[in-house]
């Protein structure tokens, strides 16, 4: 992530600097500031109604509570990104490899998580009649979950090994990964992204084919919920990972194109990150999950109620304990008057 509103291009292996390019940095900045709030909201409201009002041995549940926890742990770099767009890198080497790890497992369990997700959607609707029990079924859901963790995590670390701080020309301070580990990288994104964008496509199409042929669609909502949550995730992240793919090979003729290149690449970015507060408000797609977050809001304010009741009555109580002992002290003034 760069910071500097002066790119260079390049014509006929002639580069020259471009000073007038408009700088998307601050606004960029300031959106992962909002997102980063919004997601740290969202899936915290998310995480206390599962866990207060919903069955985490439910298999969805699981899932929706380690995407949370996921989005959590993607939504943690935001502020440093933030700073690092409006800035520059000032949090040292081991907090830059410490992120960018952070930031690629939020970004792998996510993916991973929801093709788990698809893959249950699809043994539940389209192979209903294939022999299974709630048990096997759990187990598959935990083991996928186990799986997203660690696949995540040993992905991350190349990453975050070949990532470093470097400084500019222009004496700005930067976190980023050399150029020349691309391939490794386009390897990654290809297996982590749009492989499992392919199962993905494959099992709704056949989900979607089984739940149009049933009379009762009502008992296939679940498979809404998850389809609105899967379409959202390659929504965002699929124009940002193309257009990384995309990048490297396309040199921009002129000072025009590169902002073009820029503008496009900064939006692209701002959706895809925007991703991890987007869950929640599907969730709340769910007249279950609604009606929990409306009673568990509704508690607190109870609960708020109540201890400044409590508040008032202690004080009260005070009042008239501290008149009484006034009224003793008075009468027995008189007396020995």
């Amino acid at each position: 992530m760069g910071n500097n509103s002066t790119m260079s291009s390049t014509t006929d292996d002639v580069e020259y600097l471009c000073d007038e390019i408009f700088d998307f940095t601050t606004i960029s900045g300031a959106f992962f500031i909002l997102v980063f709030i919004f997601s740290i909201a969202g899936n915290s409201l998310l995480l206390c109604v599962l866990v207060v009002y919903e069955n985490l041995k439910n298999v969805t549940n699981l899932f929706v509570v380690n995407l949370a926890c996921s989005d959590l742990v993607f939504t943690i770099t935001l502020p440093f990104w933030a700073t690092h767009l409006l800035h520059h890198w000032i949090f040292g080497d081991f907090c830059c490899k410490f992120m960018t790890a952070a930031y690629y497992v939020g970004l792998y369990s996510s993916i991973i998580l929801l093709t788990a997700m698809t893959v249950d959607r699809f043994i539940t609707v389209v192979l209903y009649n294939w022999p299974s029990n709630r048990v096997k079924r759990k187990r598959f859901a935990v083991g996928a979950c186990v799986a997203a963790w660690v696949i995540s995590i040993a992905a991350s670390l190349s990453d975050a090994v070949n990532v470093k701080v470097e400084t500019h020309w222009n004496d700005l301070i930067a976190c980023e990964s050399p150029s020349s580990d691309n391939v490794g990288y386009y390897l990654q994104v290809s297996l982590l992204f749009f492989f499992p964008l392919v199962i993905i496509v494959f099992c709704y199409s056949a989900i979607l084919k089984t739940v149009l042929k049933s009379s009762n669609r009502k008992r296939h909502r679940t498979v809404v919920v998850v389809l609105c949550i899967v379409a959202a995730f390659f929504i965002c992240w699929g124009p940002y990972n193309i257009l990384l793919l995309i990048k490297p090979l396309y040199k921009p003729d002129g000072c025009d194109a590169t902002e073009r290149l820029y503008i496009v690449y900064h939006i692209c970015q701002i959706l895809a990150f925007s991703h991890c507060c987007m869950n929640p408000l599907l969730y709340m797609l769910s007249q279950k999950l609604r009606k929990h977050l409306l009673h568990l809001l509704s508690c607190e304010k109870e609960c708020r109620k109540n201890r400044e009741r409590g508040t008032g009555q202690s004080s009260s109580v005070f009042q008239n304990a501290t008149s009484v002992v006034q009224n003793t002290a008075v009468m027995l003034e008189l007396r020995t008057k």
